[in-house]
């Protein structure tokens, strides 16, 4: 049984420094599309994920928050 959640625990690691690296990543292209804009498009899309969230009213609002409240986890 420890072994299974050495495992998980380790599963679990990978996953969070896959998912910073992930942010990491995404803020690296932020940055140079504002510097040298229409380079990554990044930004719209970004844009795009943030406005459909916006068009579908409270349902997205949720989600947005449940999205946030997993990351902050």
């Amino acid at each position: 049984m420890a072994q299974v959640k050495s495992l998980l625990k380790n599963v679990q690691e990978w996953l969070m420094a896959l998912t910073e690296l992930g942010f990491s990543v995404i803020l690296v292209l932020v940055v140079i599309d504002i510097l040298f804009p229409g380079t990554t498009g990044i930004t719209k899309n970004l844009s795009d994920i943030v406005g459909s969230f916006a068009s579908e009213g409270a349902v997205g609002l949720v989600a947005l928050l449940i999205f946030l409240l997993i990351y902050k986890r």
